[in-house]
């Protein structure tokens, strides 16, 4: 499995793949957010607006880290290469 993820023509669909799971995530837990304000019970509005807080957290920081990876790839491939 991990050769097969070397591989560039696998790597970067993988990637983009990965990076709007992890935006689809974001938006889960914000739509989360805001229907945790109609709410009545205070003990499942604290419960579902930390666990919300947390999906966005975890989503936006996987998001971030796709992101990076990829433009460290991309600026390996396009510097030039001296012998």
């Amino acid at each position: 499995m991990y050769a097969m993820m070397n591989k560039p023509y696998f790597w970067w669909p993988l990637q983009v793949v990965l990076s709007l799971v992890s935006l689809f995530f974001t938006l889960f837990g914000v739509d989360l957010l805001v229907a945790t304000y109609k709410l009545k019970n205070p003990f499942h509005f604290i419960m579902t607006f930390f666990s919300a807080s947390f999906i966005i957290l975890i989503s936006l920081a996987l998001f971030a880290g796709f992101v990076a990876r990829m433009i460290k790839r991309y600026k390996k491939i396009s510097r030039p290469r001296h012998l």
